[in-house]
């Protein structure tokens, strides 16, 4: 069952003072793929400037932007209209040999590598034993999810952007950034390719047509076992129709929705908010 997800995306930074330049990258734009297609976007900045558009190397909408008046706040805006797909079937799947060839790992070399937030110890590696025993890829990826969702509890506030898998594992909780870093770090120990990717979920599956409902930005995993698919580990659900896309990388530093540098006052306070309408 397809949807159609309007996506309101606002982020303000207030400064104690006059801020006399910035340089930022904005990751807010949905992109067309194989289980969404995006109808609308747009990126409103204040102070008013026109961004930059381009694909980043993993084919992420980037807007890129420079402000050189001095300004005391900076607010940016993403609005969006994607229609949506149900889980799509998990089709081609490959066996061990072939995952493991030369060819994939060079193809999916960025996949399977360990990074400073997809870390992994010797605790990890003896959790995902069991999997990586089973004779179907497939089956090992979804088996893995089933040990970060056992390893794992969702705790609000426990970690930090910074925070690596490691870390969260050992501690026990987390958000969804670390349900992915901790499950991204399982696979690739595996051998098998798998990316992380930032968006927003839609957390009412009988939302009425027009209900405007809160919401955050959210992180899941794609999964490559032949063909990509995806599986919300902090959710426990296959990414589906109440899924949007905006970013995947290697890790959360690859799909961070701002991130910039400026000359100035300190920032004095944040402000995001996120607003999901279902409209079809």
């Amino acid at each position: 069952m397809a949807w159609r997800l309007e996506v309101h995306h606002s982020t303000t930074y207030r400064y104690t003072g006059q801020v006399q330049e910035s340089y930022n990258e904005a990751r807010l734009t949905p992109v067309t793929g194989h289980r969404q297609t995006v109808l609308s976007s747009s990126l409103e900045v204040t102070p008013r400037v026109t961004p930059y558009r381009y694909a980043d190397a993993f084919g992420t909408t980037v807007h890129s932007f420079d402000l050189h008046q001095p300004h005391d706040h900076l607010t940016v805006m993403g609005h969006s209209v994607t229609e949506t797909s149900a889980p799509m079937p998990i089709l081609n799947q490959l066996g061990w040999k072939d995952l493991r060839s030369d060819r994939a790992k060079e193809r999916y070399f960025e996949f399977l590598t360990l990074t400073r937030l997809v870390d992994l110890d010797e605790s990890m590696r003896a959790v995902c034993e069991q999997a990586s025993a089973l004779d179907d890829p497939t089956e090992a990826a979804i088996a893995v999810f089933g040990l970060v969702r056992k390893e794992l509890t969702y705790v609000p506030g426990a970690t930090a952007v910074s925070t690596t898998a490691s870390d969260a594992f050992n501690a026990g909780n987390g958000v969804c950034q670390d349900f992915v870093h901790v499950s991204l770090a399982l696979l690739r120990s595996m051998g098998i390719p798998a990316r992380y990717v930032s968006g927003y979920v839609h957390n009412r599956p009988d939302a009425l047509l027009g209900e405007s409902v809160r919401g955050e930005s959210h992180a899941w995993v794609d999964v490559w076992t032949g063909d990509w698919w995806g599986y919300d580990p902090t959710g426990d659900v296959a990414v589906g129709e109440r899924h949007v896309v905006i970013a995947t990388g290697r890790d959360y530093k690859d799909v961070t929705p701002i991130k910039g540098v400026y000359a100035g006052a300190a920032l004095d306070k944040l402000e995001v908010s996120v607003e999901l309408i279902r409209r079809a």
